[in-house]
């Protein structure tokens, strides 16, 4: 299946989604983190607490953190999950970079390992892992429907796939004011990162993705079962939660 957000690329018509991908991300990787917790106010933090405290009580001891960036939701995953291990993959190596040194000054280098991956091709064995999860990436993906096939694949029978993801509000005042400041994300982004196109691409990715039950279905078709979804923040951000 076709999804529009496939067809919302970084830097227009030229080259394929995922290389665009990988070049927007390796050249704001130096400002991302600051930009990340300025323009959500700082809220992300919670909603990434929020997705941890469901995967808890399953106690995952191989997790794998997909479109890892620079590491913040891996780095937490493994302070609040207390896993074997943590594999942290992603297609920019200048976002992991960043992701590594972070995990270096943590001491969490001997737990978390971070490796140049292709979401829609992973060269791990079936079954490898006991949870998967994914923030703020997933909309990245230049074919949806084979990133989750291949995170279902990956993931043990029982295990869990946590997936955050912005959306874009439905209700009243929250859908108007959201409107207004998604037009302020180009600007800003260009200020701090110098790449206008980077934050374009941000607000029109997010109105592209599929939200709510569509993507629940999507999640069915891959292979997931007990699918389930919590809008937050007024529906800002939107969990998907989900087990193979």
């Amino acid at each position: 299946m076709e999804y529009p957000q496939e067809k919302v690329m970084p830097y227009g018509s030229e080259g394929k989604k995922a290389e665009q991908v990988e070049r927007m991300f390796d050249h704001i990787a130096p400002a991302y983190d600051r930009l990340n917790h300025l323009m959500s106010l700082g809220i992300d933090r919670r909603w990434r607490r929020r997705a941890l405290r469901w995967l808890q009580p399953f106690r995952p001891q191989e997790v794998m953190d997909v479109a890892t960036g620079t590491g913040d939701f891996a780095l937490l995953a493994c302070r609040m999950l207390q896993p074997r291990a943590l594999t942290g993959i992603d297609i920019s190596e200048g976002m992991m970079q960043v992701a590594r040194q972070k995990a270096r000054e943590a001491g969490l280098d001997g737990r978390i390992r971070f490796r140049r991956e292709d979401c829609e091709a992973l060269t791990f064995a079936d079954a490898s892992f006991d949870a998967v999860t994914v923030a703020f990436g997933i909309r990245n993906f230049e074919h949806l429907d084979l990133g989750l096939r291949e995170m279902c694949r990956v993931l043990r029978p029982g295990g869990h796939l946590a997936i955050l993801e912005l959306s874009t509000p439905e209700r009243f005042p929250m859908r108007q004011l959201y409107r207004l400041y998604s037009r302020l994300i180009p600007l800003v982004g260009r200020l701090v990162s110098h790449d206008r196109n980077a934050y374009t691409y941000l607000p029109e990715s997010i109105r592209a993705f599929p939200q709510g039950e569509v993507m629940s279905r999507s999640l069915r078709r891959a292979g997931f079962s007990e699918v389930s979804f919590r809008r937050l923040t007024f529906g800002v951000c939107t969990l998907y939660m989900a087990t193979k």
